[in-house]
């Protein structure tokens, strides 16, 4: 009973942030979609390439499922799951995220949450696994993805959340009252010690 709970739980929270992930690109422009906005590239819409590589890697090839989508071998990957190339459009990655959840749903109801897998690039001894593992690993992946797109989004326009029926609309005075409060906590806090 408790697998089931287990395997229903880790499934229902990937399910709410690959939701929340392709939130993050409502109302953007193309160009902010794509543009990278950190030191190192990281950018909107590569977020949601990458986990969606992510997924069809994991939940494919580790439980002899491979994905349906084309994707390099592993050994292959150059990084380029991480950001849109001029010829790829937003809504041929969306869709791809799409076809791969369905494709991870698929496998997910099919095994069990002890059913064995193997991931090739993990390193010895942890290259054996099994279900709850990959959920569990696959989960953390995209959550962290999601809260950098959070960040990112946040940076851009102001927008946070986890869900739109839960966005409040922007309060800009009150947002700069708490980031005030906050920055002379911390400029106290170093002159005290």
């Amino acid at each position: 009973m408790i697998d089931d709970f287990a395997k229903d739980n880790l499934h229902g929270r990937l399910r709410r942030d690959r939701s929340t992930l392709l939130w993050k690109l409502d109302d953007l422009s193309e160009y902010d979609a794509r543009r990278p906005l950190t030191a190192t590239g990281t950018n909107l819409l590569g977020l949601v390439k990458h986990v969606a590589t992510v997924e069809a890697r994991y939940f494919g090839e580790v439980f002899d499922r491979p994905s349906p989508e084309p994707l390099c071998r592993w050994q292959d990957s150059d990084g380029s799951d991480q950001w849109a190339a001029e010829d790829e459009t937003r809504e041929e990655i969306i869709a791809f995220y799409r076809r791969t959840w369905e494709h991870a749903d698929a496998t997910i109801d099919k095994l069990s949450i002890d059913a064995p897998g193997h991931v090739p690039w993990w390193p010895e001894p942890y290259t054996r696994t099994n279900l709850f593992a990959v959920l569990v690993h696959v989960l953390g992946e995209t959550i962290r993805h999601t809260g950098q797109a959070d960040i990112l989004r946040e940076g851009m326009d102001g927008r946070t959340g986890l869900r739109p029926e839960q966005e409040q609309p922007i309060d800009e005075e009150a947002r700069a009252a708490h980031r005030t409060k906050i920055e002379q906590a911390a400029k106290a806090a170093t002159r005290a010690h």
